[in-house]
């Protein structure tokens, strides 16, 4: 018990550094103006406006896109083919995917789309982001229906219910808490992702809600703004990644919140 409370604290202790680091630089850069003006060239007033928008469009475009996609290959193996070989083979191809480096997806979607368009976009962008949500999504998927008790099925099977909807009344009700929390998780992960952007959306300098063009995101921004020499372009950098982090933090309590009444009834 000592030992797991002293890993439980050392964990925590760096989390909770990181987190206050994060706080102290990027506190100070919260203004109206972040919110309200484009990303500013060096020693210039400016904000975040533009990345922040575009990382919007970016995460939902992608979410729209993989959710959907990863909610029906989890359901085909946790409810049609859970004893099949196809789903051996789904399950081990997601686990790779899951763990590949997001590099590598960014350089996939390179080759498949930005080359034979010929320029960067944000589609390309929400693409590849897309094929990250995916394995997010099919895991969790799968494992939250597996927790379904079988009775539940067999007790609407017998009420004469079709499995379709069996599946879509009695399933996906017991188990959206956890479906919810995976597609929390995927947000949670393409929030910060950098290399596929680079490989895909690039960057934008100026306001574009254009999916055909190359398109600001805040990870790519931060990336560039923390690795420049200007101090104000570092501080901007700051700021956007305590925006990020927080977002991802209101997600997740709102999640918790919502499933709480469905877990209690």
């Amino acid at each position: 018990m000592g030992l797991s409370l002293l890993a439980t604290l050392f964990g925590l202790g760096w989390l909770v550094l990181i987190l206050g680091v994060l706080i102290w630089e990027g506190f100070n850069g919260i203004s109206v103006a972040v919110f309200t003006e484009m990303t500013p060239p060096p020693g210039s007033a400016g904000g975040l406006l533009n990345p922040i928008a575009g990382s919007l469009i970016l995460t939902v475009l992608a979410v729209a896109i993989g959710t959907p996609i990863g909610i029906l290959a989890g359901t085909y193996m946790a409810e049609y083919g859970r004893h099949d070989r196809l789903t051996t083979v789904v399950r081990f191809v997601n686990d790779i995917l899951l763990s590949a480096p997001s590099i590598v997806v960014g350089l996939f979607v390179y080759e498949v789309m930005v080359a034979p368009m010929g320029h960067f976009s944000g589609l390309a962008g929400a693409v590849a982001l897309a094929v990250i949500v995916i394995p997010v999504v099919v895991r969790t998927t799968e494992d939250m229906l597996l927790l379904v008790p079988n009775p539940l099925r067999e007790a609407a099977t017998a009420l004469g219910m079709p499995r379709a909807v069996v599946i879509r009344r009695v399933c996906y009700r017991a188990a959206s808490a956890g479906m919810l929390t995976g597609v929390l998780l995927a947000i949670a992960r393409i929030s910060g992702e950098t290399a596929p952007l680079l490989f895909t959306a690039l960057n934008n300098q100026f306001w574009s809600l254009d999916l055909d063009a190359p398109m600001s995101s805040l990870p790519v921004v931060i990336f560039q703004f923390a690795l420049s020499p200007y101090s104000d372009w570092q501080k901007l950098a700051w700021t956007g990644a305590l925006i990020i982090t927080f977002t991802v933090l209101a997600l997740s309590i709102i999640a918790r919140a919502l499933a709480a009444p469905r877990k209690a009834s």
